[in-house]
C-alpha cells in the first residue's frame, strides 16, 4: 500500500524538481509513493525536515537573445571584455555567448542563446550503424576510415547520421551498446582505422607487415573483443611513446583507462583510494602509469584526426555528418568516475510503466543532478555537447525529453517505483542552441514514444528537428489509428522508415521481429502478435497505394521497400533518411530491445562490403526513389 505525499513534502519536492505525481501513457494521474519521493530527495542531499526555501539569484542564467530578464542592479561582463551596466533588466542587445553577471558580490555565468536556429536545408541521406560497415582496410568491423569512404561515395546525399561513437571501457569483455558508453566526452578507439594512421603509413616495411598480419577477419557476427585486442596490440607497436601535458578532462579520462586496465572495468570495485579522481592515491597512480595514460590520450588524438578527416570527406554535403548523443553513460565508466560530483551516482534512469513495458524500464544510466549542473555553470553538459560538435555538422539528442525531465529510480527499487526529476529545460535547450549556433550545426531531437507535447513544439520553436518514423506516423486519436497523410508530416522533422531499435523495412514486411521475439519466448501470445503484424502490414500497403507510390496491393516486398522510400520523398520533412539495411532488404534489426545476449545486438555486419554497397540493384532503386525517381533503376 503506497503512502500519500503530504502538503509540506509536496512543496519541498517541487522546490527541488521532484514530481509527486505524473500522467501515465494513457493520461491518467499517478500518485508517487511518499517513500520514493523521500528516497529521491535523499539522493539530492535534501533534508526532508528543512522545508521549502525561497530562491535568490540562480546559480546560472540562460536567456534567449532579446528577451526580458529581470536581474536587479549589476554589471554584465561580456565575453568580448566589454561591460554593460544593468539597473533592472538585461540589455536587449547583448550578443550571443557566455558572459558574467556581477551582482551582489557574485559572478554568475550568463548565457545569451539564439531564440531560433536557422532552418535546416532539405536533404536526403543515410543512417549508419558504423560498426556494421566493413571494407578491405577495416579490421572486423567498420571504422572512421569507412565513414570517410562512405561520405565520398554517397553521391547526392546531403546528410549522414552516425550511431554514437563515444568511448568504451578498454577492458574485456568490451561493452557493445553504443548507447551506454564509458564517456560521452571522448571517442571510441575501436573505430580507429589502424592502416590509415600517419604512424602506420610512416612505419618501417617490416613493422607494416607485422601489423597487417594482426588484422582480424570478419565473422558472421562482429567480435568486439577480438577487434579491440588486435587494434590495441597494433597501436601499441605504432605508439611514438611521447608523454605530453594533458588538459584536465583528457587527463582524467586517460587515467581512468589506465586504472581500468589494472583494476578492472568498473571503478566502483577498485581499491577505495582510487574511487575519486582527486585523491592522493590517484595522484600517485598518475605518476606510476604516466606512459599508459599518455598512450590512451594518444588514441584520442588518432580518433580526433580520423573524425575530422571523415567530416572533411562530407564537406560537399548540404548538411554533413550528424553524430548521435546517448542519454547517459555506463555507471562504472570514465565519466561516472570523473564527474561523480555532478551525477546522482546511486540512481538509474529509465521509464515508467506503459503498455509495452508493464513494469517500467531501467536503462542503468546515472543522471545529471540538476542542482549541481546549475552550480557548475553547466560546464559538464557544455563539455559533452562540444565534444560531439567538435567533429560534426549536427547532433542528434537521444531521448531529448531528458532535457526536461528524467525518470529517476532510487537505489534498490524496481523501475516502476521511481518518479520524474525536472531539469531547467530553458537552460539545457538554450545551451544546446548556443553551442549548435557556434558550430553552425543542426539539432535533431529523438522524441519518439510517450513524450509531452510541449517537448516537440518547443524543439520546433527553437529551429530544431523532431523525429518522424513511418511506423509511428499514425493518428492515435482516430478509430483504427490510420496513417497520417504524408503531406501532413511535420516539416521540422527528420523522417525515416525505421530506427536501430525497430524492425528494418523488410523485417517489418515479413514480421521478422515477431518471429524472433516469439522464438525467444518474449511474446505471451504469438498468434495475436502475428495477427497484429499482418494488420499493420495491410494498413501500410493500403496507405502506400492511397498515397500514389504503389500501384498494386499485391506488390513484392522489394517493390514495397522502394515505395516506402518514395513515400519519404513526398514528405515535407527537412531530412529524409534511409539505412543500408533498409536499402539492402536486410531483415535483421540492429538491436532488439529487451534482450542482451539472447539476440546479437549491435553485432550484425552488413551483408555486403562497402566497396560493393552502392552498386547493389536494391540500393540503386532506393536512391532513385529518394531522389524522386521511383521508377528508375
Amino acid at each position: 500500500m503506497s503512502e500519500p505525499v503530504d502538503e509540506d513534502l509536496a512543496a519541498l519536492a517541487a522546490a527541488h524538481g521532484v514530481a509527486t505525481w505524473y500522467k501515465d501513457a494513457d493520461q491518467r494521474r499517478v500518485e508517487v509513493d511518499r517513500t520514493v519521493v523521500l528516497e529521491i530527495l535523499e539522493q539530492l542531499e535534501v533534508d526532508p525536515g528543512a522545508g521549502a526555501q525561497g530562491h535568490g539569484r540562480p546559480d546560472t542564467i540562460v536567456v534567449r537573445q532579446g528577451s526580458q530578464y529581470e536581474t536587479g542592479r549589476g554589471v554584465v561582463r561580456a565575453e568580448d571584455g566589454t561591460r554593460h551596466p544593468v539597473t533592472d533588466v538585461l540589455p536587449p542587445d547583448l550578443p550571443l555567448g557566455w558572459h558574467v553577471l556581477e551582482a551582489d558580490g557574485r559572478e554568475i555565468p550568463l548565457a545569451v542563446t539564439p531564440a531560433r536556429l536557422p532552418d535546416v536545408p532539405r536533404a536526403w541521406g543515410w543512417m549508419l550503424q558504423l560498426y556494421a560497415m566493413h571494407s578491405r582496410s577495416s579490421w572486423g568491423m567498420g571504422d572512421f576510415g569507412d565513414l570517410a569512404t562512405f561520405a565520398r561515395a554517397a553521391t547526392g546525399a546531403g546528410v549522414i547520421l552516425v550511431n554514437p561513437v563515444q568511448a568504451i571501457v578498454p577492458t574485456l569483455p568490451v561493452g557493445r551498446s553504443p548507447y551506454s558508453p564509458s564517456s560521452r566526452r571522448f571517442a571510441n578507439p575501436l573505430y580507429i582505422n589502424v592502416l590509415g594512421t600517419r604512424e602506420f603509413l610512416g612505419a618501417e616495411p617490416g613493422t607494416r607487415d607485422e601489423i597487417r598480419a594482426m588484422a582480424p577477419a570478419l565473422g558472421d557476427l562482429i567480435d568486439y573483443d577480438t577487434v579491440w585486442t588486435a587494434k590495441r596490440a597494433a597501436l601499441e607497436l605504432l605508439w611514438p611513446g611521447h608523454v605530453t601535458e594533458l588538459e584536465p578532462g583528457l587527463r582524467d579520462f586517460a587515467t581512468f583507462c589506465a586504472l581500468a586496465e589494472r583494476h578492472g572495468g568498473d571503478w566502483r570495485t577498485w581499491p577505495a583510494g582510487l574511487r575519486r579522481p582527486d585523491g592522493p592515491d590517484v595522484a600517485a597512480a598518475r605518476r606510476e602509469l604516466a606512459p599508459r595514460i599518455a598512450f590512451h590520450a594518444w588514441l584520442q588524438e588518432l580518433c580526433e584526426q580520423q573524425l575530422t578527416e571523415a567530416r572533411q570527406a562530407a564537406s560537399g554535403m548540404s548538411v554533413g555528418i550528424v553524430h548521435d548523443l546517448p542519454v547517459g553513460v555506463d555507471p562504472g565508466g570514465a565519466d561516472a568516475w570523473a564527474l561523480q560530483d555532478v551525477l546522482a551516482s546511486q540512481v538509474t534512469v529509465g521509464a515508467p510503466p506503459d503498455a509495452f513495458s508493464q513494469q517500467g524500464q531501467d536503462w542503468r544510466l546515472p543522471p545529471w543532478r540538476p542542482d549541481r549542473l546549475a552550480a557548475s555553470g553547466y560546464a559538464p553538459f557544455i563539455e559533452v555537447i562540444r565534444s560531439v560538435l567538435r567533429h560534426a555538422d549536427g547532433i542528434r539528442v537521444d531521448h531529448v525529453a531528458g532535457l526536461w525531465r528524467l525518470w529517476w529510480i532510487p537505489p534498490g527499487e524496481p523501475p516502476n517505483r521511481g518518479t520524474y526529476v525536472h531539469y531547467d529545460a530553458e537552460a539545457m535547450l538554450g545551451i544546446l542552441a548556443l553551442e549548435a549556433h557556434r558550430h553552425s550545426a543542426v539539432v535533431v531531437g529523438e522524441d519518439l514514444g510517450t513524450v509531452q507535447p510541449h517537448v516537440t513544439t518547443t524543439l520546433h520553436e527553437r529551429g530544431m528537428l523532431s523525429s518522424a518514423v513511418l511506423y509511428f506516423q499514425r493518428d492515435y486519436k482516430a478509430d483504427g489509428h490510420p496513417f497520417v497523410p504524408i503531406r501532413k508530416w511535420e516539416p521540422h522533422s527528420m523522417a525515416s522508415i525505421s530506427t536501430h531499435d525497430l524492425p528494418t523495412a523488410a523485417g517489418f514486411l515479413r514480421a521478422e521481429n515477431v518471429r524472433v521475439r516469439a522464438d525467444l519466448g518474449l511474446v505471451d501470445d504469438p498468434a495475436a502478435e502475428f495477427a497484429r503484424a499482418a494488420t499493420e502490414h495491410r494498413d501500410l500497403v493500403e496507405f502506400l497505394v492511397k498515397e500514389g507510390v504503389l500501384e498494386s496491393l499485391d506488390a513484392s516486398d522489394e517493390d514495397l521497400v522502394v515505395a516506402m522510400h518514395a513515400l519519404l520523398t513526398r514528405a515535407h520533412s527537412a531530412l529524409r533518411l534511409t539505412s543500408p539495411p533498409d536499402a539492402l532488404g536486410e531483415t535483421r534489426q540492429p538491436n532488439l530491445p529487451g534482450t542482451v545476449d539472447e539476440y546479437p545486438n549491435w553485432r550484425i555486419p552488413l551483408p555486403v562490403p562497402l566497396e560493393e554497397l552502392f552498386s547493389q540493384a536494391s540500393v540503386q532503386r532506393v536512391v532513385h526513389a529518394l531522389t524522386g525517381d521511383a521508377n528508375a533503376g
